[in-house]
C-alpha cells in the first residue's frame, strides 16, 4: 500500500516539510527503518538515531525539526500522528459478515446482518449482540451475554454467561471474561466454595490484552469502565472495578475488591492486594507490590533495584541486620540522653 507524504499528512493533521509527493510504502523504527518507510520521533533519547536514519520521511514536532534536511511532517504529537498513519498500513483480515457453517449459535440468538461468527465459534442461548460484531475463530460466548455494536472477539476468546461488553471493544485471543472468582469459606479444614452471582461489566472502547482473565463478581459486578485498556496476562478479581481510560500493562494482579481510578497508570508486573482504593491520576511502577491503599494521587514505587549478584548478596545480609541494629541505635540514644541529662 503506497501513499504520498502529502495525503500521510491529512491523515496525520501535521505540516509537511520537503518533498509533498515522496511516496511512502510502510512504518518503521527511527533506527532501522529504510527508504520506504516513514517513522517519528517522541523520545529524546532516540534522537541521537535522526542523524543516521534511512527513513523517507520522520513525524517529529517542529523544534526537533530544526536543522533537520530530510523530508518530515511536523506534529505537537508524533506518536498520536504515527499512530493515526500505521492504522493505513497494518494488515487486516477482512470479515464477511453472516454466520459460518462450522458455527454453532443457539436458535433464541438473533444474529444482525452486519455481524459475522466465525468458524467453530459457540455463541449460545439469548445473546443479544450489536451490528457489526465479531465472533473470531473458536470463541465462546455464554448466554445471556450482550455484545455492544462494533465490537471485537478476535480467536478463542472465552465469554461466560451474562456479561455485558460495551461498543467498540476490541478483545484479544485467549481472554476469558465470566470465570468464577475464587471465593471459598473455610470450614474446619475443608473449602466450601461461595457461588459467584455478580457479572462482569465492560465499557465501551475497552481493549483487553491476550490471555487476560477478569472474574466475574461475587455478589456486585466486576467493571472495567469505558477506555480502559489491558495488556496481555493480566488477572483481574471478583468485584475489581477499573476506571475510565485507566492503562495495565502485562502480568500486573488485582485482587478482589480493589477500585482504581480514572486515568492511572499501572506498569508491568505490580502486583495488587484486594480491598483497597488506588485513586485516579496514579502511576504505579513496574514490579511494585501494593500492600495497602493509596490517599493521593501520584507516582508510587516499592522492590529493589537490578543490581550485581554479589553486592545484592551484601546488602541483603545487612538488611536482615536491621531489627537488631535498630534496638541498638535505640538503646544508644538512650544512653546518650541520659549522659546529657547528667551532664546538666
Amino acid at each position: 500500500m503506497r501513499f504520498t507524504l502529502g495525503q500521510l499528512a491529512e491523515v496525520a493533521e501535521a505540516a509537511v516539510s520537503g518533498d509533498p509527493d515522496r511516496t511512502i510504502e510502510g512504518v518503521g523504527t527511527l533506527a532501522a527503518a529504510d527508504t520506504r518507510q516513514i517513522t517519528f520521533l517522541a523520545n529524546p533519547q532516540l534522537r541521537k538515531y535522526l542523524g543516521q536514519t534511512q527513513a523517507a520521511a520522520v513525524i517529529m514536532t517542529p523544534a526537533d525539526a530544526e536543522g533537520f534536511s530530510g523530508n518530515a511532517l511536523l506534529s505537537d504529537q508524533p506518536h498520536i500522528a504515527f499512530a493515526r498513519i500505521a492504522a493505513l498500513y497494518a494488515r487486516t483480515t477482512p470479515h464477511t459478515p453472516g454466520v459460518h457453517p462450522q458455527a454453532v449459535v443457539h436458535e433464541s440468538t438473533q444474529v444482525p446482518a452486519s455481524a459475522c461468527i466465525a468458524a467453530h465459534a459457540v455463541v449460545g442461548p439469548e445473546v443479544v449482540l450489536g451490528e457489526g460484531v465479531f465472533i473470531g475463530p473458536g470463541c465462546v460466548v455464554g448466554a445471556g451475554s450482550q455484545i455492544g455494536d462494533g465490537s471485537r472477539l478476535l480467536a478463542n476468546v472465552t465469554v461466560l454467561h451474562d456479561v455485558e461488553i460495551g461498543r467498540r471493544v476490541l478483545i484479544q485471543p485467549g481472554a476469558v471474561l465470566g470465570g468464577d472468582g475464587f471465593g471459598f469459606a473455610r470450614d474446619g479444614e475443608a473449602w466450601v466454595r461461595v457461588p459467584q452471582v455478580g457479572r462482569v461489566v465492560i465499557g465501551d472502547d475497552v481493549e483487553i490484552g491476550a490471555c487476560t482473565t477478569v472474574d466475574r463478581g461475587a455478589i456486585e459486578d466486576t467493571v472495567i469502565e469505558a477506555g480502559a485498556k489491558l495488556d496481555n496476562l493480566i488477572m483481574i478479581a471478583h468485584n475489581v472495578r477499573i476506571g475510565a481510560n485507566t492503562a495495565i500493562a502485562g502480568c500486573v494482579g488485582i485482587a478482589g475488591s480493589t477500585t482504581i481510578g480514572r486515568n492511572c497508570l499501572i506498569a508491568g508486573g505490580v502486583g495488587i492486594v484486594g480491598h483497597i482504593e488506588i485513586p485516579a491520576g496514579t502511576t504505579i511502577t513496574a514490579g511494585s507490590i501494593v500492600l495497602k491503599g493509596i490517599k493521593a494521587a501520584g507516582v508510587y514505587s516499592s522492590g529493589t533495584p537490578l543490581e550485581e549478584t554479589a553486592s545484592w548478596h551484601r546488602n541483603y545480609a545487612r538488611a536482615k541486620q536491621l531489627d537488631e541494629m535498630s534496638r541498638r541505635l535505640k538503646a544508644l540514644e538512650k544512653e546518650l540522653a541520659e549522659l546529657k541529662r547528667g551532664n546538666h
